[in-house]
């Protein structure tokens, strides 16, 4: 028989408490990805026609790019929360679930930074 509380028994057991911020982060960001998305879908119906040239003015005007760079940023960081949780969830293994995850990670930082300067030449003008 034990005086403890349930609570202080399985204290120090469980989760690392890096689940709750992991979670937290993921419904921002997807509430980050609502918001920038509904702007993109409402500025681009918005535009006279879809061509590039119309839309290589739009980026390049006013806060269009820094804008599209979050976008982007947003949607890596949020893809990268989610292929961890797959990756953690179901490879078992500790070398491979580390190699994984590790390449996840680079894969989506490749990803946010080719992004990135994909709308910076569009929006500089360097894009043919």
């Amino acid at each position: 028989m034990s005086w403890r509380s349930a609570l202080g028994r399985v204290e120090g057991y469980g989760a690392s408490k890096e689940g709750v911020g992991h979670w937290w982060t993921q419904r921002l960001t997807s509430v980050a990805l609502i918001v920038l998305g509904c702007w993109f879908l409402v500025a681009l119906l918005a535009l006279p026609g879809l061509d590039y040239a119309t839309v290589a003015a739009w980026v390049r005007g006013g806060w269009t790019a820094p804008i599209l760079i979050l976008f982007v940023g947003v949607a890596a960081w949020h893809s990268q929360l989610g292929v961890r949780v797959v990756i953690e969830d179901y490879v078992h293994d500790v070398g491979t679930r580390t190699l994984a995850l590790a390449l996840a990670c680079f894969a989506h930082v490749l990803l946010a930074a080719l992004g990135a300067f994909a709308v910076l030449r569009v929006a500089f003008g360097s894009a043919a």
